[in-house]
């Protein structure tokens, strides 16, 4: 279950509203990445809106291609963030970010267990991240 009340801005109109910049593949299509139903649809989205890196969170850094590049994570840009919740178990939660590097200029995505299930190492990382997702 997608939890938009908590993650995204909501027009009048009750749709969510995309934050952020989203690029393109070159094919003109948008991804679906408003109202996602499970994680899956949400990377699936914003792949083919651009976030094309497969972001990893490792030692305090963001890391991607096999990890030859890397940036600290407090110089990602929040784009999208989505959070889920499991239907049968509010324990089981995963967060999805659109994140962008500015400094290489890369978009990505980064999905991880959040909650009881998250790495105890990686959980005060990934709280940092959500708390810089503000909307506009």
């Amino acid at each position: 279950m997608w939890l938009a009340e908590r993650c995204r801005p909501r027009s009048s109109g009750g749709r969510p509203l995309r934050r952020g910049r989203a690029p393109t593949d070159g094919t003109g299509q948008t991804g679906d990445v408003d109202a996602p139903d499970t994680v899956t649809e949400a990377v699936r989205g914003l792949r083919v809106d651009g976030y094309l890196a497969d972001f990893e969170l490792i030692d305090g850094a963001i890391r991607w291609d096999g990890r030859a590049n890397h940036c600290a994570v407090d110089q990602v840009v929040v784009q999208h963030l989505f959070r889920f919740e499991g239907t049968s178990d509010p324990g089981d939660e995963m967060v999805v970010f659109g994140l962008y590097d500015p400094a290489t200029d890369t978009h990505g995505t980064l999905a991880s267990a959040f909650g009881p299930a998250a790495d105890p190492d990686v959980l005060d990382h990934l709280v940092g991240l959500t708390t810089r997702y503000r909307p506009a």
